[in-house]
């Protein structure tokens, strides 16, 4: 995870360049604000965090030129103007978060942790997807080249299990387990019924073929 630092006050910008790198971080440290946005596109962090007082250019206005750019990088605005009137200045210019110096090391490093996962959670959208095949994870609907396909929940699950764990060949015994919770199959057959179904609605209208069966083995979604 990249955290770049903009940070004038040499010993504070070290200390947290060595810090955040003990911790795992791969940081970048800047001095002054003049080549910020740059570096930000360049080195694209994960996380700034963001001196306020910096020569030469602002931090309240370096947050606002990388939100105008539609940057995403997560902004953690830390300065010695720790007012609530400067603190709400900080966030209404962007910042995600504010924190006031003099600072803990370890409230500093949970802040970035915290907005650390909520950059990844923000891109990285919340589907499957094996080829042209589309599994929505939050709504469940499945697409595959564009057209949507209706899915009952049991093939869902199936769906889901598969390519979740793309190129991996599942037994039927494991896929009862983990979409059915059963050990047994009741009807003797039910898996290789809901895979059949599941193979005519994504597959048979296109030439390439995603569920493929390993005999002797199981199934697995896949492009060969």
């Amino acid at each position: 995870m990249k955290v770049l630092i903009i940070e004038d006050d040499e010993k504070v910008g070290s200390f947290l360049s060595r810090g955040l790198k003990a911790e795992g971080y791969l940081t970048l440290l800047l001095t002054d604000g003049l080549n910020a946005v740059e570096t930000v596109k360049q080195f694209e962090p994960a996380v700034i965090v963001l001196d306020r007082m910096l020569p030469n250019l602002d931090g309240l206005v370096i947050c606002q030129q990388l939100r105008s750019q539609k940057v995403s990088a997560r902004i953690l605005i830390l300065s010695a103007l720790s007012e609530v009137d400067e603190r709400v200045k900080g966030l209404r210019a962007g910042a995600d978060d504010y924190l006031g110096k003099p600072f803990h090391f370890e409230e500093l490093l949970a802040r970035i942790e915290a907005l650390a996962k909520r950059s990844v959670n923000a891109e990285h959208k919340r589907q499957l997807q094996v080829a042209d095949l589309i599994l929505d994870l939050d709504t469940m609907r499945v697409q595959r080249a564009g057209q949507e396909l209706n899915l009952t929940a049991k093939e869902l699950g199936i769906l889901e299990l598969l390519m979740s764990n793309s190129g991996k060949v599942y037994s039927r015994e494991r896929i009862l387990t983990n979409v059915w919770g059963l050990n047994e199959d009741p009807l003797t057959n039910i898996v290789d019924v809901y895979l059949a179904r599941l193979r005519k609605k994504i597959d048979d209208a296109h030439s390439v073929k995603l569920l493929h069966t390993r005999r002797g083995l199981g199934y697995a979604i896949m492009q060969e």
